[in-house]
């Protein structure tokens, strides 16, 4: 029984487990199957890693305040974060995973880092 390489076709020459004939094929059929297969997917993490950046570069103390002004200055996007943290007292604090910030009065806003 010979098995073929579900990339290229070719004779799988080795072990009986083996399931590729060569390194190339199986990165090559993994890097296929890992892809983002929808460019609104890509673009979604895209827009979230920019936040994410964005806000650690302002906020590199774990707790600082800064402007809505700089923010956007930076390409900041303001509908793109991944949770949402109320308070107990009302508070609503939003995260880019472990970077978050919360709205405050006169477009200031709070920067941050939850541990």
């Amino acid at each position: 029984m010979t098995k073929e390489c579900p990339v290229c076709g070719n004779k799988i020459i080795g072990r009986a487990d083996k399931r590729f004939c060569s390194d190339y094929c199986r990165n090559s059929f993994n890097n296929q199957l890992n892809k983002d297969s929808k460019n609104l997917i890509r673009n979604i993490n895209n827009r979230l890693r920019k936040n994410y950046r964005i806000l650690e570069e302002l906020n590199p103390n774990e707790k600082t305040k800064t402007t809505k002004a700089k923010l956007f200055a930076k390409g900041f996007d303001f509908q793109h974060f991944t949770s949402i943290y109320v308070t107990k007292t009302g508070n609503t604090y939003y995260f880019v995973y472990d970077q978050g910030y919360l709205p405050l009065e006169n477009d200031f806003y709070a920067l941050v880092k939850r541990n």
